[in-house]
């Protein structure tokens, strides 16, 4: 199974002053964006590690998911949540020809945990030896950065500032978040029961 992001989020879409002020930067000089690109990447990484941590996507945009087999002959769960659309779903066989299978065939499932692709019918299509499945959808909690939950956001400042902060250390191994960030992911974090991963 692979899960490729399309399309990154755009650096316009990112915090940065909210992010700022979370730093109590100094304001009003005439070099107050020369941070910017730290402050972005510094951001970006903890933006990452919050949804990795999570299996949640914050701000919305699209995903491409490939399997070779199905876990689950009617329902496939997807590796990240929340996911508002199923935008397309496709089998590949092994010499690369696709077959788009129609929108009446299946159905998403949201769930904040563990969304799904669901058949309609029986079962999903049939993965050819040596093929995949493409499910294309969109996860996210919105395109702005006011649609993330304050404690999430909360976390992914705490966790770009540590960054900041440390950002000249050469390594952290065996190093966990940080308790205060782990603490607000907490209950964010997917149950693991019964086998129903991924």
């Amino acid at each position: 199974m692979m899960l490729t992001e399309q399309a990154e989020v755009a650096d316009a879409a990112l915090p940065v002053e909210a992010f700022r002020e979370h730093l109590q930067l100094g304001r009003g000089f005439a070099d107050d964006g020369v941070q910017d690109p730290v402050l972005i990447t510094c951001l970006r990484a903890a933006i990452a590690a919050v949804e990795a941590e999570t299996g949640k996507a914050l701000l919305i945009r699209a995903f491409k998911y490939s399997v070779s087999s199905w876990r689950d002959y009617a329902r496939q769960a997807l590796p990240l949540a929340p996911v508002t659309t199923v935008t397309a779903l496709r089998v590949v066989d092994i010499l690369g020809a696709e077959t788009v299978i129609g929108a009446d065939l299946y159905r998403l499932a949201p769930d904040y945990f563990r969304p799904s692709v669901v058949a309609k019918g029986w079962s999903l299509p049939v993965i050819p030896d040596g093929g995949t499945a493409e499910i294309e959808f969109e996860a996210g909690f919105g395109s702005t950065w006011d649609k993330v939950p304050a404690d999430i956001g909360q976390a992914v400042f705490m966790l770009a500032a540590h960054f900041y902060d440390n950002r000249s250390a050469l390594t952290d191994r065996g190093k966990v978040l940080p308790h205060g960030v782990a603490a607000l992911l907490k209950r964010h974090q997917p149950v693991r029961l019964l086998g129903g991963g991924v």
